[in-house]
């Protein structure tokens, strides 16, 4: 099982490795304006009715731990009514197979009786309500939770592009989502340390590397790179007056008692879970012909996976995983990303930072977030990433990619090789 608060050490033990899956889990609530649909991912998947033997795919892996979300809008359905069967049955059965669930409270959306999401003033609060009343049914049972998946590319969709409630489109709205989240995040770490010290708070977020070619455009990259970190720099207290974004932060009415308050609420980065893909993970900015700012996304694998941890861990210094990672594509494309990454991940190791697991994240495909404003159906919007595929039924189509990460989960940390002393200076 995952090791508790008290014996965290045991991560970075030099022969430990924690090989883990999960399903995606994306809910966004609130129907779409002009199509009414909503984007509840166990729904469009089908593993609410399937979640029995979408298990069994993970008993049959064989991973020691899995990320898994649980509704929180079936669960509290109203803000006086209470269903925890969407936790309760699918959790106990996990931990019934010996399989330590990563537990994700939230995953971009929010129940709908909360309005203006984010922008509500006591999200905070309701969130770690929510965090607590859970913790406490599994107390001395689950010891890792994750309060808020990707909280940078969550303030994106509801804060900055408009795509999710609240529905802000600058980067003011970006902001203002951000400062709400790391206050969330806060609250909730220390309600679950509350409800038991032993409890293990799991970062994980979005990672990102800025570039360009254009020298014009350096200040703009550093800029986003810093904003790839701002999320964790918050919720840490790092943002005071000497942090490189404070000023550019009011400058988008960011208010500075809000800031103060992030920095005297530092919850600790116990773990840090690092979200990346190869489809997306590297961003290039560019001017188009008529002088606008573009970002593009080529696709890359060599060195991803070095680079990104090598940044975290000379900015935190602390135990990471690797929280998702998948590729899209043939099957030969997939196995040849899962091979780059073991390659990635025992280089890293014998360097001594501490990457302490790796996920392969969604287990089976997903339905891509473009169906919600979309008129076509699940089927044509599925991307098939998974060590399982989805066909047109939702049947789960094992692929070859299940044995190849069977076989390195079987094998521990033999693959990845042993981690080298720490050489964080």
């Amino acid at each position: 099982m995952l090791p508790t608060a008290s014996k965290l050490a045991t991560l970075t033990a030099p022969d430990a490795f924690w090989w883990a899956t999960g399903i995606e889990d994306t809910f966004i609530t609130a129907p779409h304006p002009r199509t009414g649909r909503r984007l509840d991912e166990y729904e469009l998947t089908d593993h609410y009715r399937r979640w029995r033997s979408d298990l069994e795919l993970m008993r049959e892996l064989g991973v020691p731990a899995a990320r898994y979300g649980v509704p929180w809008h079936r669960i509290q359905a109203t803000r006086t009514t209470w269903d925890w069967r969407h936790a309760d049955e699918p959790l106990g059965r996990m931990l019934e197979l010996g399989i330590s669930p990563q537990v994700d409270l939230v995953h971009y959306g929010l129940p709908g009786w909360i309005e203006d999401a984010y922008f509500n003033p006591d999200f905070p609060q309701l969130v770690a309500d929510f965090a607590g009343r859970l913790a406490e049914r599994f107390k001395g049972r689950i010891h890792w939770y994750t309060p808020l998946n990707e909280p940078r590319v969550t303030a994106w969709y509801c804060g900055r592009l408009g795509w999710w409630p609240p529905y802000g489109r600058s980067w003011r709205g970006f902001v203002a989502v951000m400062l709400a989240l790391a206050a969330g995040i806060q609250a909730t770490a220390a309600r679950l340390k509350e409800v038991n010290p032993e409890i293990v708070v799991y970062h994980v977020d979005a990672t990102d590397l800025y570039e360009s070619d254009d020298p014009a455009l350096q200040d703009e990259v550093k800029r986003r790179q810093h904003i790839v970190y701002l999320a964790l720099d918050l919720v840490s207290g790092r943002v005071t007056d000497g942090h490189p974004l404070r000023r550019w932060l009011a400058a988008q009415n960011a208010d500075s008692a809000r800031l103060d308050a992030l920095v005297s609420g530092a919850a600790p980065l116990e773990v840090i879970g690092l979200n990346l893909y190869p489809l997306f993970s590297r961003k290039r900015l560019l001017r188009d012909r008529g002088g606008r700012l573009r970002t593009r996304m080529p696709y890359t694998e060599t060195n991803l996976i070095d680079r990104i941890a090598q940044g975290y861990f000379d900015r935190y210094g602390t135990p990471m995983m690797v929280s998702e990672a998948a590729t899209s594509g043939p099957v030969a494309r997939r196995l040849g990303w899962l091979e780059t990454s073991v390659d990635s991940l025992a280089r890293l190791r014998g360097k001594g930072v501490p990457i302490v697991g790796y996920t392969w994240w969604p287990m089976f495909a997903l339905v891509t977030w473009a169906w919600r404003q979309g008129n076509r159906d699940v089927s044509q919007h599925l991307l098939q990433l998974g060590l399982w595929d989805l066909d047109e039924a939702l049947e789960r189509i094992r692929t070859p990619v299940v044995d190849a990460y069977r076989s390195l989960i079987a094998a521990g940390s033999q693959r990845v090789g042993c981690l080298a002393p720490a050489s964080h200076g």
